[in-house]
């Protein structure tokens, strides 16, 4: 009569159902774009209790951390919320993208000093889109990006094989059982 193995536990669904690049891309676009028209829809209710730069910044702290659990747990499939190191280098990519956009708009002003609304539309909706390109590019890349945690080499135990009919001696002294040392329901250390 065979042994049976434990069961061992199944994979996490972030190391088997990651999406793809061009899906990711897609729930990028959906997950900030939809933050964003709920910031654009929120900045002005507040705005009516508060100053304008306070219910601004205030709605976009919130969108931002709303977007870094959706890009956690939608976007690229993590399986798992983000961490403060997580929230602190996606705040960082959403900073980097004003700043962008912000210095495009300066830009284009110091140029055309009377530039219009299409010329305005224009570089704003470009920066915004380059900006959001490597913004997604970092994420994918760099925040969200599946990771392999090792802290030294990774060392496996060899089974001895039996010396003379005996059974192999462990580290404690104790006799080990052959079934149990070739046992591939063994966790290798």
């Amino acid at each position: 009569m065979e042994s049976q193995c434990p069961s061992r536990p199944n994979p996490t669904p972030s190391s088997t159902s990651r999406p793809g690049p061009l899906s990711s891309f897609a729930r990028f676009v959906v997950c900030g774009g939809g933050v964003g028209l709920l910031s654009g829809a929120a900045v002005p209710m507040l705005a009516g209790a508060m100053p304008w730069a306070v219910a601004n910044a205030l709605v976009t702290i919130a969108g931002t951390l709303l977007c870094t659990e959706l890009h956690a747990l939608f976007t690229f499939g993590t399986g798992r919320r983000p961490g403060w190191r997580r929230h602190a280098q996606s705040s960082g990519s959403a900073v980097a993208a004003y700043l962008a956009t912000t210095a495009a708009m300066l830009v284009l002003h110091a140029v055309r000093p009377a530039p219009g609304m299409v010329w305005e539309q224009t570089v704003y909706l470009t920066a915004s889109g380059l900006a959001g390109i490597a913004r997604f590019l970092v994420l994918r890349v760099f925040v969200f990006a599946e990771r392999t945690q090792r802290k030294g080499p990774v060392r496996r135990m060899a089974a001895a094989p039996p010396v003379d009919g005996l059974l192999p001696v462990t580290r404690h002294g104790e006799r080990a059982l052959s079934a149990t040392v070739n046992s591939p329901c063994v966790p290798a250390c």
